[in-house]
């Protein structure tokens, strides 16, 4: 283990210094890390990304776009052979059909790389010549960025966390109950493993339904390849080390080694650990409309998705970075169409407090980050109602259940993000003043003018914040 650990520090070394020669003397790469939990719009984010960095007619506040810098943008083969492509021309087909729709969600990691031919700005600017610059999206989902909360927790430390947590969850009924009939000391079944393991992934499925985010193992939502292996047919269990030999309490403690031995490193290794920007989508409005409970449990998940850029406080992770950090890091509140833009400031404000605990606990070793709100294709458009004498703004779409178009205020979030987070943290079942609603919208048909990418809300001042300064 130890003399494995040292060959995979030296070898990432060794990529480290070739790609910073090439960068310095050749092309410099920008790897985009793109995640997000559960419907918080990564698809559609990359794929409108992409279409408005090949038609920049909307990307007035990415600089090197509106300074006319960016003199061509093309898609190439994504360096790494053995990653699958992010579908880009599926994705953007689907949303610009004649009855759009949204494209399936993440469910592995992808890549794509794009290509910018930039002229470079400054005294030297005007004798220099364009040069390339490519960036490597890479999407994976968020749920593979909570298991490395995993690496530094035992089987018996997370087993009591997570059955701590579960312990008044009406989604967990039906795996409590199966434990509770369940002897860890007897021998190893395997059907009884399997069934302890069925049960709470189905808990995992009800629970990211019901809007938490506290779902980990990852791969136990999004197994892949991996369905019915060993190492994600374990489940939380009281009382592991007490366990004789080959018990079941013992096989469930080794599996769940293996887990993180044979699926979470070999991620963080190979894909993680070699991002140089990174951005967070969240659905904010989606955990305010579930309540107290959703917005505790989301900001509890930004705690650990942000551990991750704290490789002190992993010695697996410092091991294997051995001095690289992600240099900037957007956390971007997703779906901000679904609110008037009288309410932006309020929700970026949200989402900045959300993770202000964790960023004010980490040290980030100079890593710039950021919040806002933003849209990566924009499915409403503004009016203002009269409501009882009063001026009500509202967003107005295409209801996605029934195709309608429909009027739509879903409450005035709170000035004071406190406001919020206070009942949260006090274990509040539900807002006493006030009753957030969301309505899930359709996309809206696209006529593209020439030259012009997919209509959103802050997509190029994002892009500014993540690569503006490389271009």
């Amino acid at each position: 283990m130890v003399i494995s650990t040292l060959a995979d520090g030296f070898i990432r070394t060794m990529e480290g210094a070739r790609d910073t020669v090439n960068e310095t003397l050749f092309e410099p790469v920008i790897r985009l890390g793109v995640t997000g939990l559960a419907r918080s719009g990564k698809t559609v984010f990359i794929t409108s990304l992409v279409a408005n960095l090949l038609d920049r007619g909307r990307m007035a506040q990415l600089h090197a776009a509106a300074e006319g810098r960016i003199t061509a943008a093309y898609l190439q083969p994504q360096p790494d052979d053995t990653v699958p492509r992010f579908d880009y021309e599926a994705h953007l087909g689907a949303l610009t059909a004649r009855k759009p729709h949204w494209p399936d969600s993440t469910r592995a990691i992808s890549e794509l790389r794009v290509s910018l031919k930039v002229q470079p700005n400054g005294l030297l600017g005007g004798l220099q010549g364009p040069r390339t610059v490519h960036l490597d999206i890479v999407d994976y989902p968020g749920e593979w960025l909570l298991d490395l909360a995993l690496l530094d927790k035992s089987f018996e430390e997370w087993s009591s966390e997570v059955l701590e947590r579960i312990e008044t969850r009406e989604e967990a009924q039906a795996y409590r109950a199966l434990l509770d009939e369940t002897n860890v000391s007897d021998k190893l079944d395997e059907p009884k493993a399997q069934a302890l393991a069925a049960k709470f992934t189905e808990y995992l499925h009800a629970a990211r339904k019901a809007g938490f985010y506290d779902c980990t193992p990852g791969r136990f939502l999004l197994p892949g390849d991996l369905a019915g292996s060993p190492a994600i047919t374990f489940a939380p269990i009281a009382n592991a080390a007490s366990a004789g030999r080959r018990s079941l309490g013992r096989e469930m403690a080794r599996r769940y080694e293996a887990y993180k031995s044979h699926v979470v490193k070999p991620f963080f290794r190979d894909h993680f650990a070699r991002i140089d920007r990174q951005v967070v989508l969240v659905d904010a409005l989606g955990a305010i409309h579930n309540g107290p409970r959703a917005v505790e449990d989301l900001r509890g998940a930004m705690s650990d998705i942000l551990s991750a850029f704290r490789p002190g406080t992993n010695a697996f992770l410092s091991r294997l970075l051995l001095g690289k950090r992600v240099e900037r890091i957007l956390f971007a509140a997703s779906k901000a169409d679904h609110l008037h833009h009288t309410q932006h400031g309020e929700l970026t404000a949200i989402m900045e407090a959300l993770t202000r605990d964790a960023r004010d606990r980490a040290s980030f070793a100079g890593a710039k980050t950021a919040s806002m709100a933003l849209a990566s294709l924009r499915a409403t458009t503004e009016e203002t109602l009269d409501h009882e004498g009063s001026a009500l703004n509202c967003v107005r779409g295409s209801l996605l259940d029934t195709g309608k178009q429909a009027a739509f205020y879903p409450g005035q979030l709170p000035s004071d993000p406190s406001h919020l987070l206070g009942p949260a943290r006090d274990g509040a079942e539900a807002w006493l003043d006030q009753d957030y609603q969301i309505m899930r919208f359709a996309p809206a048909p696209l006529t593209l003018k020439p030259g012009f990418g997919p209509p959103h809300i802050r997509l190029d001042k994002a892009a500014q914040f993540l690569i503006g300064d490389k271009l």
